[in-house]
């Protein structure tokens, strides 16, 4: 960019011509028009359906912390209780001479810093690579864990997952270890749980591994209670869905007229989460310039969480080109983090 560039870039206001828009300028924009899109489209459709990846706003992730820490929801205690065990033996199998620890979502990180809390001790070269669309994101990510780790080498990408992994798999030789924790693949279904892989397999190379967070079939008593607790926080999570369009689209929700609910299909294997309407209503969103209708007891579909047994997690590794190298399990054989490597033909 020349100087003169620069300068208009940097005083966009008066008599500059032109500006150069880079990828902050633009982040906030696109972030805005995609969750305007997914709102109109999922209301529009029947069923009605919103996507809980637009739950994660500041409060909604502060919400999500806080179900992490009440007593129903046990995944999150399942995990660290894995990793605080089984940390030193994952180490050792991934390498402990040059090693990257790929994190994709990190969250809040508190089970990624009982990995790199280990790293540290364990492995010659370390370096912390977390990988997220969200500039914003990313800068809190960074002040947060240089805080607490000042001596580990950080390298943050902001990218899509797998434009991040297929550019740094290509910019340098050190073996990658990648983190998909907390379940997150329980959100997608089998088929897209399947195509997720693979293209994490296609972005790697031979020998990396992947540390992937499956929540397994179990009592469904405790399923259920895990997504509905008692003190009401998952519902608050759920319903930070409509105060989100309310605060950003200019919606106008009754958060009085609607219930989150939770329950579990037998048949797939996923806890799915509802906000139902309580009474017949029409609701307006002034950015989108539409109203919806809504029956009474019509649900909002948000999430699936699909639960796992041990042969659907072979089945997924065989199909997708990894091989499983080892499972590990908490102490109640809830929840498992199964430890994959990238097998791929020498050409």
């Amino acid at each position: 960019m020349t100087a003169n560039a620069e300068a208009r870039n940097q005083n966009p206001g008066s008599d500059a011509a032109y500006r150069v828009l880079n990828a902050a300028d633009l982040e906030g924009a696109r972030g805005m028009r995609a969750f305007a899109l997914d709102v109109l489209n999922g209301l529009s459709e029947t069923p009605k359906r919103l996507s809980s990846r637009w739950i994660y706003d500041e409060h909604g992730s502060e919400l999500f912390s806080r179900i992490c820490e009440i007593d129903e929801y046990y995944p999150t205690r399942c995990e660290a209780e894995i990793l605080r065990n089984h940390a030193p033996d994952i180490l050792k199998r991934a390498g402990t001479d040059a090693l990257d620890i790929v994190d994709l979502g990190a969250g809040d990180g508190r089970k990624t810093n009982i990995v790199l809390d280990r790293a540290l001790k364990q492995v010659k070269d370390v370096r912390y690579v977390p990988i997220d669309i969200s500039e914003s994101a990313m800068a809190g990510l960074v002040a947060a864990t240089g805080q607490k780790f000042p001596a580990l080498k950080f390298s943050g990408i902001v990218a899509e997952y797998f434009d991040g992994l297929h550019w740094l798999s290509s910019t340098d030789d050190r073996k990658n270890l990648v983190l998909f924790l907390g379940s997150n693949i329980g959100n997608f279904n089998k088929v897209q749980a399947r195509v997720f892989l693979r293209q994490l397999w296609e972005a790697l190379n031979h020998g990396d591994q992947v540390l992937i967070g499956f929540d397994l079939k179990k009592d469904i008593e405790l399923l259920l209670a895990a997504y509905n607790d008692a003190q009401g926080v998952t519902a608050a999570f759920n319903k930070n869905l409509l105060k989100r369009i309310n605060r950003e689209l200019g919606g106008n929700f009754d958060m009085s007229a609607y219930r989150h609910y939770a329950t579990y299909d037998v048949f797939t294997g996923a806890v799915e989460s509802y906000i139902v309407s309580l009474k017949q209503q029409r609701v307006t969103i002034r950015d989108l310039q539409s109203s919806f209708d809504f029956d009474e007891w019509e649900p909002i579909h948000t999430e699936y969480s699909y639960k796992y047994l041990q042969k659907d997690i072979d089945a997924l590794a065989s199909g997708t080109g990894f091989k499983i190298i080892e499972q590990y399990y908490d102490n109640n054989g809830w929840f498992t983090d199964s430890l994959w490597q990238v097998e791929k033909q020498s050409v």
